[in-house]
């Protein structure tokens, strides 16, 4: 038996760990989030990070999103 390393395959593209594949549509609770990524591929989404790590995606046009994003923005110059 024997094992041969296949070398550039896997290792060579960056890869997220995490991406949004499903949106979700509830309203969340702006004090508990403390950052966002926004994404693209392979839907348009924000991707928020709660006080417990948890990522939530959610759909970049909401109005309430808008407001999350600014709220947490104000809170990163503020620090």
């Amino acid at each position: 038996l024997s094992i041969f390393p296949i070398l550039g395959s896997i290792g060579s593209q960056p890869m997220r760990k995490f991406s949004c594949v499903s949106l979700s549509t509830q309203q969340l609770n702006i004090r508990k989030l403390v950052s966002y990524e926004k994404q693209q591929v392979p839907v348009n989404a924000i991707m928020f990070i709660n006080t417990k790590g948890i990522k939530i995606c959610v759909s970049p046009n909401q109005k309430w999103v808008q407001a999350a994003m600014k709220k947490i923005n104000q809170r990163r110059t503020t620090k």
